[in-house]
């Protein structure tokens, strides 16, 4: 049973920082291992830069920074995804609920993001 739980606000500010909090707490679920350990370290800092690169590009200096950082925040997303997949695949966990709906939530935000860049360019 999934314990993890996204809200989809229509704000992405909001939406990417409710990612970074929800990929924390899972992060706290898994079992102590080096890999555990070293790859957690990885998807708490992409899945942080989803958000922050986001917040850049809205306060960006003009259009070319603008996409540059929406690139970013879509590249830490797809990131995001790839470590949740390789934490989720490697491990036998109780939660797997959780990455399951944590990678959804990632290639949704791939996938805005995309949106975005094609539709600004």
């Amino acid at each position: 049973m999934a314990k993890i739980q996204i809200s989809k606000p229509y704000d992405l500010e909001e939406r990417t920082y409710q990612f970074a909090k929800a990929v924390r707490i899972f992060v706290k679920t898994l079992p102590k291992t080096i890999a555990n350990i070293e790859d957690g370290k990885q998807l708490i800092r992409a899945s942080g830069s989803v958000g922050a690169n986001y917040i850049e590009a809205n306060e960006s200096l003009g259009k070319k920074d603008f996409l540059m950082r929406i690139r970013i925040s879509r590249k830490e997303a797809k990131e995001s995804a790839y470590w949740l997949r390789l934490i989720n695949e490697t491990n036998d966990l109780n939660n797997a609920d959780d990455a399951q709906i944590l990678m959804q939530e990632a290639i949704e935000l791939k996938k805005i993001l995309s949106s975005i860049l094609e539709k600004s360019k």
